[in-house]
């Protein structure tokens, strides 16, 4: 009968230290992403064509930021005044689509 209690103890406990370490990695990534959609502002306003792109589609999908079509509008024509023809292309069928909806 003790065997049984104490393998029932054993899996509460490895089962609490697997939510404490997912927690604990949950945290670290999300605190990772966040320092990348910074860094990509910075790049950003610095120019970086690339970087006004990806924040684009950052704002575009609400992935990591909240979701804003002006702010998604901007970046990708400030990247398409850049010269960037995949933003001219991306900025094009943006607009096509969110003519309606923003």
């Amino acid at each position: 009968m003790e065997s049984t209690d104490n393998i029932e103890l054993y899996a509460i406990v490895i089962l609490l230290l697997f939510t404490i370490w997912f927690i604990f990695n949950t945290i670290k990534y999300y605190r990772g992403e966040k320092r990348k959609i910074k860094n990509l502002h910075r790049f950003a306003k610095e120019g970086e064509v690339k970087a006004q792109q990806h924040l684009a589609r950052h704002y575009q999908k609400g992935d990591m930021v909240k979701k804003n079509c002006e702010k998604a509008a901007f970046w990708y024509q400030k990247a398409a005044f850049s010269g960037d023809d995949e933003a001219k292309g991306h900025l094009q069928k943006f607009l096509d689509n969110h003519k309606n909806k923003c």
